[in-house]
Parts: C-alpha cells; structure tokens; sequence
C-alpha cells in the first residue's frame, strides 16, 4: 500500500509535462485518487492516458472563480473531502525592469499569486482536517536572475503565502508548506527561451548547479510526495528546496 492510500488529491497544472503531471503520477503510484485541471484540454486527456488510473481531469483556468469551481464541484461528488492540494500551476517569461509591461505585470501575477490564492481559498471548505497543502514556489525568489524579476516577485509572494496560511489553518490541522525547485528539465522552458535556445540555455542552467545537472519532474514530485504524506507530519510553513544545491552551497 502507497503512503497516500484512499485520499483525495487536486493538482494544479496536472497535464504539463513537467511537474504537474508527474506530481500526479506520483500520488496515483502513492494510493490517492487525483485530480488535474489545466487550461489545455488535450494535455490534461494525454495525463489521464498516461497514467491510467485512479486520475480525474477537469479542465479550466485557475484565475476564474467559476473554473475552480467546477474542479472542486467535482472533489465534492466523489464524497470524501480533500486530503492532499498541490498549487502547482504557473507561467514565466523574461523581461528586464526597462522593459516589463502592466499587461505582462498583471498576466504573471493573475496566475502565479491569485491564482494560486483562489485555487486553495476555494478548497477550503473541501479540505480535511489533517489535510496538507503544497504551494509551488521556485529558487528564482531567492536568486536575482536578470530579466526574471517579476516572476521572482511572484513565487516569492507564494513563498509568503505558505507561512501565513500555515499559521492559519492549524487550528484544523491543515499543513501548509512549499515546495521550491531549482532548473528542472520540462517543456516549459522550451516555451520559455524557444526551441532554437534551449539546448544552450539547459547547459547554462546545469553549469550553474552544484550537482552539474537540470533536476528531472520526477525529483521534484517525489518532494511533493513527501510533503502530502505523514512522513512530514512534523514540518509545517516550511519551503524545500529542490534544486541540487543551486542555492544552499
């Protein structure tokens, strides 16, 4: 038996290939019924495909009330609450202080700080005690990447968050913490330098890391595994680098 068996899962930005979906994976592996949403409906169906069982995909977008609650109208049919949130979905891009934009401005923080304050504000009344919430944040907060500052600004307002909710919610027993990857190897980034850079731009990121190389999605859902289940009973508004010692040597 996985160390999730019989509980309830949500994940964010559960089709990517990246994090999310392997995230998802992880917990399916764990014994957890999981649900993904997503804003693109065929990487949410290709997830499901993927990982075969015990997943539930629903589409919708994080910024919009009604799409949350949609998802979590669907956690509620199923009748056993909701034991494990993992506010994973995000969106990055570069650009320079001389040249970020309101639009680009309020895009990222629509996604990355609302959206992430609506996906678990909504979850509230679903959540279990004992439950445990995972927040995305990322190692850009901490580490003054040129042409990323507002994305830094974002993750590191998530990072906020995990510590004032933790406090908040204690009194049910609800964990809150975050989780903060380093570089890891997903399509995003193709998204984010395009295809003719990513090879030079992945050589860049894994000479910088102390272990010498990108992390892979699994890594970082295995921390997110851990994180959901009783194993970190004991940590709460805490933020677990996983980053191959990017920013802690």
């Amino acid at each position: 038996m996985g160390k999730l068996q019989g509980k309830t899962a949500v994940v964010t930005g559960g089709g990517t290939r990246g994090i999310g979906r392997a995230t998802a994976a992880r917990l399916v592996a764990e014994g957890a019924h999981v649900f993904i949403t997503g804003r693109r409906k065929t990487e949410l169906d290709e997830a499901v495909e993927i990982i075969g069982r015990d997943v539930t995909a629903v589409p919708g977008d994080i910024t919009d009330p009604a799409d949350l609650d949609r998802l979590y109208d669907a956690v509620r049919d199923r009748g056993q609450g909701l034991d494990v949130l993992f506010a994973n979905a995000a969106t990055a891009a570069f650009a320079t202080l001389e040249q970020v934009t309101a639009q680009e401005y309020d895009r990222i923080f629509d996604i990355n700080v609302k959206g992430t304050l609506l996906t678990v504000q909504k979850a509230l009344p679903l959540l279990n005690d004992g439950a445990s919430v995972i927040l995305n944040a990322s190692t850009a907060a901490d580490n003054g990447t040129p042409a990323f500052g507002v994305y830094a600004a974002s993750k590191a307002a998530v990072r906020s968050f995990a510590r004032t909710w933790a406090k908040e919610l204690t009194g049910r027993g609800i964990r809150v913490n975050a989780v903060s990857p380093g570089p890891i190897d997903t399509n995003g980034i193709t998204e984010l330098v395009g295809a003719e850079n990513e090879d030079e731009f992945k050589a860049k990121l894994a000479g910088d890391i102390a272990i010498g190389r990108m992390g892979h999605p699994d890594e970082a859902a295995a921390a997110v595994a851990f994180l959901a289940s009783a194993d970190s009973s004991f940590i709460i508004g805490s933020n677990l680098y996983v980053d191959g010692g990017e920013n802690q040597i």
